[in-house]
């Protein structure tokens, strides 16, 4: 009998006891003074089993309706865990596989119902299964999160390094009850994270674009990095005395800004017609893309800096002339016939600052160059370094 039934059979006893009762106090052998009392009693027992009842049946509703709630979530959860984009399996401790998304079977090249049953281990390389079932003892005994690196076979398929995260699942008691793995393709991942950057290197360049004439003070702003699409700009501070020192030269495809720096003055200068981009900071922080698109772009300016230390650090200004010279042929030089020639016109005052001496002093030292024929310089005053 379901709780409706109840129910109804509780209100159809009810019905009946006050029939009964109608009935009873017309009969002349029941005394009158126990009528009353008996029925009394009845009617209220019958009462409180119909409260007792509809009290049940609202507890009822209330159970089922949990009941669906808790088979929702319960779906919701286990289609996250079969369409999740990578690959999740879950085994006892000894590695037997009890679970497995549709992610995991297609990374494996095995069905659902064929990994079911097997042990993990079947699909480490040969070479590496010893140290597997080894590193698979230890995992029951922390309950630390463990990364693990692992070359896996498909089933009839190739080799590929992949990347386990293994999770300890435990009892109320505190045993190990299963273990739970999270495996991604290593190769597979790198080979999309590469084809991704490249095909979005052009995002970047649908930014509106910034144009800046030679000699022209671009303005920074910390909230911003720009990127040279075009052209190359000049980085510099001031010292005490108020003289000039390059710090930075930023050239095609490279960024500068003033957030990535702690000097207190800070400035940008075109040393030709620049295009640059504007990027913000707090985007880059949340754009995975960006991240791994300007990453080696700071990398290529934070070796830069450490050329100009070096630069700045030698003893004799012939050796600071010598090893600039030889920076600005590997940043911006470009092959003609007579060597490589600086894409870039720079001024006496301009390697000067850079080499931490004076412009008459540089005069000098690029005359004597000249003459022993190290350097030269076409119609344009552009520098040409022989080789």
């Amino acid at each position: 009998m379901n709780i409706e039934q109840f129910i109804q059979s509780t209100e159809a006893l009810h019905s009946r006891l006050a029939d009964l009762y109608q009935t009873a106090s017309v009969l002349p052998w029941i005394p009158p003074e126990l009528l009353p009392q008996a029925f009394k009693e009845l009617y209220s027992t019958s009462k409180m089993v119909q409260l007792a009842a509809e009290e049940l049946y609202q507890q009822n509703e209330e159970l089922i309706q949990t009941r669906n709630l808790l088979e929702t979530e319960r779906q919701r959860y286990q289609d996250l865990f079969e369409f999740a984009p990578d690959g999740y399996l879950v085994t006892n401790g000894e590695g037997i596989i009890q679970e497995a998304n549709l992610a995991a079977a297609k990374l494996l090249n095995v069905s659902r119902q064929l990994l079911i049953g097997k042990p993990i281990v079947n699909f480490v390389h040969l070479e590496e299964r010893q140290l597997f079932r080894s590193e698979l003892g230890q995992l029951c005994q922390s309950d630390r999160v463990r990364e693990l690196v692992v070359r896996l076979q498909q089933n009839h398929g190739e080799y590929f390094d992949a990347a386990l995260t293994v999770a300890v699942v435990r009892n109320q008691q505190g045993n190990a009850n299963s273990l739970r793995w999270l495996l991604r393709n290593i190769n597979q991942r790198q080979k999309q994270k590469t084809e991704l950057i490249d095909n979005n290197s052009d995002l970047i360049q649908d930014r509106p674009i910034h144009q800046h004439t030679k000699g022209e003070t671009i303005p920074l702003n910390p909230l911003v990095v720009w990127y040279v699409r075009q052209g190359l700009v000049k980085l510099n501070t001031f010292c005490e005395t108020g003289e000039e020192i390059l710090i930075g030269l930023a050239a095609q495809d490279m960024i500068f800004g003033s957030n990535m720096t702690s000097l207190p003055i800070y400035q940008a200068t075109a040393l030709s017609d620049v295009e640059l981009v504007s990027i913000y900071v707090a985007e880059i922080a949340v754009n995975p893309i960006l991240s791994h698109i300007l990453l080696p772009k700071i990398n290529q300016r934070l070796q830069q800096t450490e050329c100009f230390l070096v630069i700045a650090g030698k003893r004799r200004v012939e050796e600071r002339l010598y090893h600039l010279l030889q920076l600005l042929k590997q940043q911006i030089g470009e092959p003609v016939a007579e060597g490589t020639r600086l894409s870039v016109r720079f001024t006496h005052e301009d390697i000067a600052s850079a080499c931490c001496t004076t412009r008459v002093t540089i005069t000098r030292l690029m005359g004597k160059l000249q003459q022993e024929g190290l350097i030269s310089f076409d119609s344009k005053k552009y520098i040409i370094l022989k080789d």
